[in-house]
């Protein structure tokens, strides 16, 4: 005779015979990766809506096209990043990689829109130096706009390099003269004549470049990269053959080394900096403002009339020169009229 339903058997039941089986929310997801333990390196030369050209072992003839894997989530890539890379890494036509990680940067390349943009763009990371490029005629020089690419590259950690174009035209003195207290390194170049000197100089290096429209910017990078304009077509050929001038493009070098044009760079905007970081790059001035009352901007009298560093100045610690372009460096980055160009 058959027991089911029989009233003593459920009078026997407790809590522990009821199984309740956890809803799908609630399920223990397992927090580990995959390590990608044969992933490859590779350095980050073009992007394009979604899509990465990476060079393999940051070799100009080893490129390959790549996705952003899911575990990262909405990290930023950018040109100049050193990444891991898993999947198809061969390069055929029509095969995707996966980025899978981002090495830590050495150093960025950031802008805000304008200084009243909260929000910061890292334009190029891992450039070791930043080539500003102005003509010395035909459009005239602009110091304001040296500055504010000075104050982004001492804040981003990169060495910048001045390149005076057009000489031919005009004498590079006066503008050198103006910066002669922050001893930067000046290169000047001529139409009608190779820039071997520039090429030197960027030779084994990361350089970003940044310049107005018309400075000879492009004419300089043809001359630097015979095969430029065959390279920005290649990368752009990621998305179906358009390539934006907002969009930075990593190209090698042919004695090695890579050259980053910044086509969509037209002026920096500064909202991102604090004074501390344009600071930073003059040493002489670096302990004296950790005794500057509490939010100087180090500008002097009359917006800073406390500021310690006229005292240093006036004690021979440091050349009046150096604090001058320091401050110009800092009203640039504040936008102060008397200051622009």
């Amino acid at each position: 005779m058959s027991r089911r339903g029989h009233k003593s058997d459920w009078d026997r039941l407790d809590e522990t015979d009821v199984r309740v089986r956890p809803g799908k929310g609630t399920r223990p997801r397992s927090k580990r990766r995959p390590e990608h333990a044969d992933a490859r390196a590779a350095m980050v030369v073009g992007v394009d809506r979604g899509r990465w050209t990476c060079a393999l072992d940051a070799k100009p003839d080893q490129q390959i096209i790549a996705m952003r894997a899911r575990e990262l989530g909405r990290t930023p890539i950018v040109v100049g990043d050193l990444v891991d890379i898993v999947g198809d890494t061969s390069g055929r036509p029509d095969t995707l990689a996966r980025v899978v990680r981002v090495s830590d940067r050495s150093s960025v390349l950031r802008r805000t829109a304008d200084d009243n943009d909260p929000f910061e763009r890292v334009v190029v990371a891992n450039a070791q130096q930043l080539l500003i490029v102005c003509s010395l005629a035909d459009p005239p020089p602009r110091t304001g706009f040296i500055d504010r690419c000075l104050v982004a590259a001492f804040a981003g950690g990169l060495k910048p390099v001045v390149c005076l174009t057009k000489s031919d035209l005009a004498s590079p003195e006066k503008i050198i003269e103006a910066y002669a207290d922050l001893e930067l390194p000046f290169l000047v170049t001529r139409s009608d004549q190779e820039p071997d000197e520039v090429r030197e100089r960027l030779t084994d290096q990361v350089s970003a470049l940044v310049g107005h429209s018309g400075v000879g910017k492009s004419t300089l990078v043809n001359k630097l990269v015979p095969d430029a304009f065959r390279a920005v077509s290649a990368v752009s050929s990621v998305g179906k053959g358009r390539h934006t001038s907002t969009t930075a493009v990593a190209l090698p070098l042919p004695d090695g080394g890579w050259v980053v044009d910044t086509p969509g760079i037209r002026s920096f905007g500064l909202a991102h900096i604090e004074p501390g970081d344009i600071v930073a790059a003059f040493p002489e001035f670096v302990e004296p403002v950790e005794e500057c009352p509490a939010h100087c901007g180090h500008l002097g009298p009359p917006e800073d009339p406390d500021c310690m560093l006229d005292g240093i100045t006036e004690e021979g610690r440091a050349r009046p020169g150096r604090l001058e372009s320091l401050r110009r460096l800092l009203a640039s980055r504040a936008r102060l009229e008397e200051y622009a160009d």
